[in-house]
């Protein structure tokens, strides 16, 4: 078939429009692939951002609860030493002298005198064998008073122990007041049950101190017995004092059994979530519960998040009309090479904040081994450089094959997160570095610091590991425990390199764990 040349170069011209409408369907469609890329990308990185300041955020809260009801248990604990030091006089005072009226008296006079030490004291009580009031704090009672009905009577009466007992929540029949009783009996001189001794204290001191305190609108302070029975409550609601929640499920699930610990359930007094943190105590069968309303706590990262979200929104409607844009108007090869050139230095740069992720451990959160042999190799050549010392420590926990033998690779999981809490803290210098340096093995850099300053260094992370106490049936000390190898860059050989500096810690290491474990070596 012949063509003339009119025909020829049409159909050059429609080869060629052809050839150009397939290029710019196809670099329509990258251009395209590239716009869901960037979208993908942007929003994956975006909840991530926004999951990880969730989880900064309740950290923070965890902690700040944690240390509000170390304190609060503290300030408990003081009050009933108080008050079990001022019963315990009184007893001996009883038991020797008797209860006559002239040295009930007496002894009403020194309790007045001692109000202003335990400012919480509402009233002091002493009953006979029979319940019957024998001198009360605050003067003149009326006669025939009695207390035989007190469950804290009925105790000491049927129970010989000297023990002291804190009571439930009662109300006060001297003033009418709700008062929290701390009582202990005391006998004759045959060694009979002869009457009790009791410290009413104002649950108001209580409430006033927790009302100063900021835990939000939902918060909720508690104190509690350790069976389970609330003893004080902010806020303060009546109907709840003395309330038994022993076979509650949120209960029987996080505070039974328990030192300390945190949780995160909705209340079953009022139905609000909250975070939780409680602590009991070590002398008292009583414990502190600290929480805040979770909607409430974050509300600060909602507001946040609500932030970032906008801003990415609008970051990828404008990437959305620059793809738009760039899609109609594909066919200028320089235009469309250009913003193929920035989406590429966007890509670069999230390359880049990927990267600054990766010298992150994933589960401890402490530097991987990568950045640990980076900052190794620079801190060297700088302290040779300028003459500073340089320490390396390698922290290794004993029998950790054991831990997770018996426990689990999980509970292992929570046991090497909560050492490597204590390295954190134990190297805060803008130049420390601690970081995971293999499998259960931690490592730290202390620039600037001597082999002394270094052992203790040591020392006080071992005392911060054995003081987690953390239950270890696998190992002879009971509880978890590290190892630790120290090394100085400078020798008395000369400085040694950072290959060196690794092989004389780890040196180190193996002598203390062939001199038994548990300790430091240098």
């Amino acid at each position: 078939m012949f063509f003339s040349k009119g025909q020829e170069d049409a159909l050059v011209q429609d080869g060629e429009s052809r050839g150009k409408a397939q290029a710019v369907k196809r670099d329509a469609q990258l251009a395209t692939c590239l716009l869901l890329v960037v979208f993908v990308s942007v929003l994956a990185a975006t909840f991530w951002q926004i999951a990880s300041a969730r989880q900064r955020a309740l950290a923070e809260i965890e902690t700040h609860n944690r240390n509000l009801a170390q304190t609060l248990d503290t300030y408990a604990e003081g009050v009933l030493t108080q008050s079990s030091m001022l019963l315990l006089g009184m007893a001996e005072r009883l038991e020797v002298e008797g209860v006559t009226s002239g040295h009930l008296q007496r002894m009403q006079q020194l309790v007045n005198r001692q109000t202003h030490l335990l400012n919480q004291l509402n009233e002091l009580l002493v009953l006979d064998a029979r319940g019957q009031w024998l001198m009360s704090s605050r003067g003149a009672f009326p006669p025939g008073s009695n207390s035989a009905d007190r469950s804290f009577f009925l105790h000491h009466r049927d129970s010989p122990s000297q023990d002291v007992l804190i009571g439930p929540p009662i109300r006060s029949r001297s003033t009418g007041e709700w008062v929290l009783t701390v009582s202990r009996r005391f006998e004759d001189r045959q060694g009979r049950f002869a009457g009790v001794i009791v410290v009413a204290l104002g649950m108001e001191h209580f409430l006033d101190l927790f009302g100063k305190i900021d835990i939000g609108k939902q918060g909720v302070i508690a104190l509690a017995t350790a069976s389970g029975q609330l003893l004080v409550r902010h806020p303060f609601r009546e109907q709840n004092l003395g309330q038994d929640f022993s076979r509650s499920p949120n209960f029987l699930r996080y505070y039974a059994g328990l030192k300390s610990g945190t949780a995160s359930f909705r209340s079953g007094i009022d139905g609000t979530e909250r975070l939780y943190a409680f602590r009991s105590n070590d002398r008292y069968p009583i414990f502190t519960t600290v929480a805040q309303g979770k909607h409430e706590a974050l509300g600060t990262w909602r507001r946040q998040t609500l932030l970032t979200a906008g801003v990415v929104l609008s970051l990828l409607a404008a990437i959305a009309v620059i793809g738009w844009r760039l899609i109609r108007t594909i066919g200028l090869r320089v235009r469309a090479e250009a913003s193929l050139l920035a989406a590429r230095e966007k890509l670069l740069k999230a390359n880049r904040q990927l990267e600054q992720l990766a010298i992150q451990d994933p589960l401890t959160h402490l530097a991987n081994r990568r950045h640990f042999d980076e900052v190794l190799e620079r801190e060297a050549r700088r302290a040779a450089r300028e003459e500073t010392p340089l320490v390396l420590l390698l922290v290794d926990l004993d029998h950790f094959k054991g831990f997770n033998d018996s426990y689990g690779h999980v509970a292992g999981d929570e046991c090497l997160k909560a050492v490597s809490r204590q390295l954190a803290l134990c190297a805060q210098r803008p130049g420390d570095l601690a970081a995971r340096y293999g499998g259960e093995e931690l490592g730290i850099i202390l620039p600037n610091t001597t082999l002394e300053g270094a052992m203790h260094v040591a020392r006080l992370l071992q005392e911060r590991i054995q003081d987690l106490d953390i239950a270890h049936r696998a190992s002879p000390f009971g509880c978890v425990t590290v190892s630790i190898g120290v090394a100085s860059l400078h020798t008395e050989q000369g400085p040694l390199s950072p290959v060196q500096l690794v092989e004389a810690a780890d040196r180190a290491l193996y002598r203390a764990k062939a001199a038994g474990r548990n300790r430091a070596e240098r």
